[in-house]
């Protein structure tokens, strides 16, 4: 003996689901009880990491400034000069915040260009 769900109805909020058993013996078929399913909700949207850039004795600010227009997309240079401040006088910025694969790759370009960075973390 099989069974087989057989989707009758379907709407945002459930879905009505009859589970017909096939007797291979018999040539009709035994239909069940229906039984309803709950949607699974709404989608969960995947988080934003961000990029957090520290103070330290190595860098200068030309270098932090002109990495940060390197690696980050769309930076001016006048906001460059902002975050670089920031990071020195607050002893962190965090410069871009966005999807993970995206900070992963400016994590990476920044750390190898060597700024001291914080791990990624999620926004």
């Amino acid at each position: 003996m099989f069974s087989q769900p057989l989707v009758l109805a379907s709407s945002p909020a459930c879905t009505l689901v009859q589970t017909v058993i096939y007797n291979p013996m018999s040539s009709s078929q035994t239909i069940a009880a229906p039984k309803e399913k709950q949607a699974q909700g709404t989608p969960q949207l995947y988080p934003n990491y961000k990029i957090i850039v520290l103070n330290d004795d190595v860098n200068t600010f030309q270098h932090v400034a002109e990495c940060l227009m390197t690696y980050i997309p769309y930076m001016t240079s006048d906001r460059a000069w902002e975050l670089t401040n920031q990071v020195h006088f607050e002893g962190q910025a965090t410069v871009w915040v966005g999807p993970q694969e995206q900070a992963e790759l400016y994590h990476m370009q920044l750390k190898r260009a060597g700024l001291t960075l914080a791990p990624l973390e999620v926004a």
